[in-house]
């Protein structure tokens, strides 16, 4: 806030409708985890197979990943309070990191019992029930998957989409270890399928990272996608003229909120009446753009040289200001 005194602000942060429950969709990670594990285990007991074997190990690690998502979905679903005043949506954010973490922790596991297979061959056994038990797990996976990616889409939740990337990355794996053992039933190259299980190890090695990455963005207050900044920016093109200026615009995503804040000049003798229905009638429509968003407003005032002082982000209190005149205001100085 600029000068001695107070200018008007306004926050049009709309309670949430609270976006119904996701506790199901992890429940139901959960029980297809159990399930899978079963089977897989299974297979891999008929069959002795090195690959199945880390596919059993890999729906261990979904097991606990669904666990941990189901924790952090309860904690993002409370409502703000006084130590959180925006919320607990950021808990989704860590429920994607600790899964990427255990992928890659199963991607180790994999990777040395392959390479123990490698020096210790082993015959596979009973591949043709092995594979049928293995097939059935993945099916399980592939549709607790797609149903998890329209719950993700739906209620923007990086938790769940985070879930379904997973057990998509599980099938993914299985199909490359069914392959694998389908090729040494028919060429009796047993040295197929710890090479397999190795391929698999670096793939969801490559999965786990992206999550990780991904994760991180998220807890270090990433700016919204490039779509939602464009409908942002088009909002304000609508009011910007002679009279009507705007800088200092920052967005942010956390989880499935929207942050929006931008500081509105107008001339200083504008009535605080009119100056507010300006920032009343920008915030409606920013939330028309964005539904859900949580808009923020600020007014200066367009002729005072101090309005200009946070024009920037990153700046420290006191330091110069790129523009100190008016004038130098154009119809793209606002920064992002």
């Amino acid at each position: 806030m600029n000068g001695p005194g107070p200018t008007p602000a306004t926050a049009r942060a709309p309670a949430p409708q609270g976006r119904p429950s996701l506790a199901r969709f992890a429940w139901l990670s959960i029980a297809a985890a159990i399930v899978t594990i079963g089977l897989k285990t299974a297979a891999w007991l008929l069959t002795g197979s090195v690959g199945l074997l880390s596919d059993a190990a890999e729906s261990v690690v979904n097991l606990v990943a669904a666990v941990t998502t189901l924790g952090m979905l309860t904690v993002a679903a409370r409502p703000p309070d006084e130590e959180h005043a925006y919320g607990h949506d950021k808990a989704e954010y860590f429920a994607s990191g600790v899964e990427g973490g255990l992928i890659m922790v199963a991607a180790v596991a994999i990777a040395i019992s392959a390479v123990n297979r490698l020096l210790h061959p082993a015959p596979i056994e009973q591949i043709g029930l092995g594979l049928l038990v293995s097939t059935a797990a993945s099916l399980v996976n592939l549709g607790v998957a797609l149903v998890l990616f329209r719950a993700a889409r739906r209620y923007t939740s990086i938790a769940l989409e985070a879930d379904a990337h997973h057990l998509m990355t599980d099938v993914w794996t299985s199909v490359g270890v069914l392959a694998g053992i389908g090729v040494v039933a028919l060429t009796g190259w047993g040295t197929l399928d710890p090479i397999v299980a190795i391929a698999v190890a670096v793939n969801i090695t490559w999965a786990g990272g992206k999550l990780v990455q991904r994760s991180a963005h998220g807890l270090l207050d990433s700016a919204l996608p490039a779509d939602d900044r464009a409908a942002v920016q088009r909002v304000l093109e609508r009011h910007r003229g002679p009279e009507v200026q705007f800088h200092a615009l920052r967005t942010r995503q956390a989880a499935s909120r929207r942050f929006v804040s931008v500081h509105v000049l107008v001339p200083g003798a504008w009535t605080v009446a009119r100056g507010h229905a300006l920032l009343e009638q920008v915030e409606r429509e920013l939330g028309e753009a964005l539904p859900g968003v949580h808009a923020f407003t600020h007014l200066e005032a367009l002729e005072d040289p101090s309005s200009y002082a946070d024009e920037g982000i990153g700046r420290t209190p006191g330091q110069a200001a790129r523009t100190t005149t008016p004038v130098a205001v154009s119809a793209n100085t606002y920064s992002e």
